[in-house]
């Protein structure tokens, strides 16, 4: 009996933590969200100075260091035959697909 009682509790005090736990990520996800911010700079200086902004990712960057604003992935649409018939045509150029097409004949 006693074994099931400290389990219970071991169970409740880690259930707690992780409640809180995830209530504190929430709270600090919103804060720095409110205060993200809008464009970089280039500076690596924020309105607020006890922040340190980290600076974007160099792909997202043009030649001169300024925040490029196109897509960076264009993907053209496809009909669901036009999709079946490039699968169809990977699976009977594949290896294992020769092999197969003997056995039935």
């Amino acid at each position: 009996m006693l074994p099931h009682i400290l389990y219970i509790i071991a169970f409740t005090i880690l259930a707690l933590l992780a409640v809180g736990n995830l209530i504190r990520n929430l709270m600090t996800l919103g804060v720095d969200s409110q205060h993200a911010p809008r464009g970089w700079s280039g500076s690596g200086q924020s309105s607020n100075a006890s922040r340190s902004v980290a600076p974007p990712h160099p792909e997202l960057l043009d030649a001169s260091g300024n925040m490029i604003n196109e897509p960076l992935l264009v993907m053209r649409s496809m009909s669901v035959e036009d999709a079946r018939e490039q699968l169809d045509a990977l699976y009977e150029s594949s290896p294992g697909s020769s092999i197969d097409s003997r056995d039935d004949a």
